[in-house]
């Protein structure tokens, strides 16, 4: 893959330089500040960007609203935002706009290896892959119905299904059966009012929006 990488801490950068031309990738261009995240997007047009959130000269969301111009230049354009925290209007605006090829991804994920390098690929083929504390905090802003009528492990399978995970990884994580965890699926999607034959990162990032900014339809009553 052929990667652009916007990190001011020189060890970081030069760290995730190493880790992803070690995997066989290519990184293609370096951003250091704000204003060179946009045009090393437009310009090497990568199949995916690694942003930090937070770059000079402010250090408050510079990095962010580089990636999200790029994305409006670029419609699809994957990128995985890096955070030290989990910050949650920035994940809410990253994923606003429900597109494929979104990330969001605690600094500390990347120190486990075949987790980020799995991060990143599941972002460049046009999937979501987002922090479990990401979701957890997403998930938690919503109480209210319906994802109150969720049973515990429908909430579970939800959370598991909105870090990107596939229903062989979902079975293999609560030790069920894949038959079961489709079942759980098809009954968050009916509870959710999201259609049920949506399948793989479209329905994740349905059930993200619908938890986000409420516009899916609530359920039959």
């Amino acid at each position: 893959m052929r990667v652009v990488i916007a990190e001011d801490n020189a060890l970081l950068r030069e760290g995730l330089v190493l880790l992803l031309t070690s995997a066989g990738h290519e990184v293609v261009a370096v951003a250091v500040n704000g204003p060179e995240v946009l045009p090393a997007l437009l310009k090497h047009r990568p199949d995916v960007a690694v942003v930090d959130v937070r770059l000079p000269p402010g250090l408050r969301d510079e990095g962010l609203r580089a990636a999200l111009d790029a994305r409006r230049a670029v419609p699809g354009l994957p990128v995985l935002v890096l955070s030290q925290y989990v910050e949650e209007t920035y994940a809410t605006e990253l994923l606003s706009g429900g597109a494929s090829g979104v990330g969001y991804l605690l600094k500390d994920r990347i120190g486990r290896v075949d987790e980020f390098l799995d991060a990143l690929e599941r972002v460049a083929a046009g999937g979501t892959a987002l922090d479990p504390e990401v979701v957890t905090e997403l998930m938690s802003r919503r109480r209210d119905d319906p994802l109150a009528s969720l049973t515990p492990r429908e909430l579970e399978v939800l959370r598991l299904m909105a870090e990107g995970r596939d229903n062989v990884t979902i079975a293999r994580t609560l030790v069920v059966t894949e038959r079961a965890v489709s079942k759980h699926i098809g009954n968050v999607f009916a509870k959710l009012g999201l259609p049920p034959s949506d399948s793989g990162h479209r329905r994740v990032l349905a059930v993200l929006a619908y938890l986000q900014h409420g516009e899916a339809r609530g359920p039959a009553r």
